[in-house]
């Protein structure tokens, strides 16, 4: 697909230092939503990596479904042997275990085993819509008196509860749309099926920079480097003055891998995400490389679970997990 492709990285030799961990066969790893999505790339990103790294086959698997547990949910009863990993988000791996009822794997269930990317949300609307700025935008909202639909990339991913969290602030309503993926979501935007969305920065970039749909605020508490002229959410003031979401990805392990596994894998992926190139791409594409230990990056998941479930519990909503 062109933005997939838009995220390769010309090839880079790996550098050759020995390693004291290989797999012990083919791996899988395993992306809970559908191709094309941030999650996706960086999977795909990965897998060739470590191909060319390890010197044995590294596929990508797409199991989406139920706010990405399906896949999730089948990583955690992987054999814990290296040979199955997950490409996991905020949704999958944080906001859903407040969100979902009978959720079917705990936190113990995911081990976090790096951060590869994180960086802001963006408000965008199909270029129908009338608004070109966050105080035209704020103003349509309230005129659509709930007629207004906007898309996500999945019930329960931070492009469905980001916009939530935004009209329970502003007092307005519009209607859910899920999509399973960022891909399918953005084809109807840009059809104005849907008339906004909140999508990440790394995957609705490259069809701002085309004009193909209108940026109009990023979620993070500071505006993007990447889109200097577009304002953050929070400069409109009143009750959106606290706002500040960003959205993020990581590489998990079934539980009881071997910790010469998980930090064989940690230092693998590290090389990649420590690379020039690859640190470049993420910035032009509004990312930061976040490379971490597997504690730090276990603290930084359970940081995100206790958020996202307190602002779930404050605003009631929680789904059955399917």
């Amino acid at each position: 697909m062109q933005r997939r492709a838009a995220l390769a990285l010309p090839f880079v030799a790996a550098p050759a230092f020995a390693q004291a961990w290989r797999p012990p066969g083919p791996v899988r790893i395993i992306v809970p939503v559908a191709p094309g999505g941030t999650t996706d790339i960086i999977g795909r990103l990965v897998a060739q990596h470590l191909q060319a790294l390890w010197g044995s086959p590294v596929v990508v698997e797409n199991r989406p479904g139920a706010g990405g547990t399906i896949g999730s949910a089948e990583m955690s009863r992987a054999r814990p042997d290296g040979t199955t990993l997950l490409s996991g988000n905020i949704g999958s791996q944080a906001i859903a275990y407040s969100l979902f009822r009978n959720m079917p794997y705990t936190p113990a269930q995911q081990v976090p085993v790096i951060g590869t990317i994180r960086g802001p949300n963006l408000l965008a609307v199909n270029n129908d819509v009338p608004a070109r700025d966050l105080p035209g935008f704020l103003a349509w909202l309230r005129a659509q008196r709930g007629r207004a639909a906007f898309g996500s990339t999945g019930v329960g991913q931070s492009t469905h509860l980001t916009p939530v969290w935004m009209l329970q602030l502003l007092g307005e309503q519009a209607t859910h749309v899920p999509f399973r993926g960022s891909a399918p979501m953005q084809v109807d935007l840009l059809a104005g099926n849907v008339q906004f969305a909140i999508d990440n920065l790394t995957g609705i970039m490259e069809l701002v920079r085309a004009g193909r749909v209108r940026a109009i605020a990023v979620t993070s508490a500071e505006r993007s480097p990447q889109l200097p002229d577009v304002p953050a959410l929070r400069e409109a003031g009143g009750p959106l003055a606290d706002f500040d979401v960003s959205t993020w990805f990581g590489i998990f392990a079934p539980p009881g891998l071997p910790d010469t596994a998980l930090r064989g894998i940690n230092a693998d992926i590290r090389a990649l995400l420590d690379m020039p190139a690859t640190r470049q791409r993420f910035s032009e594409l509004g990312g930061t490389a976040f490379a971490n230990t597997p504690e730090e990056f276990s603290t930084f998941v359970q940081s995100q679970i206790t958020r996202w479930g307190e602002v779930l519990r404050r605003e009631g909503l929680q789904l059955d997990a399917n």
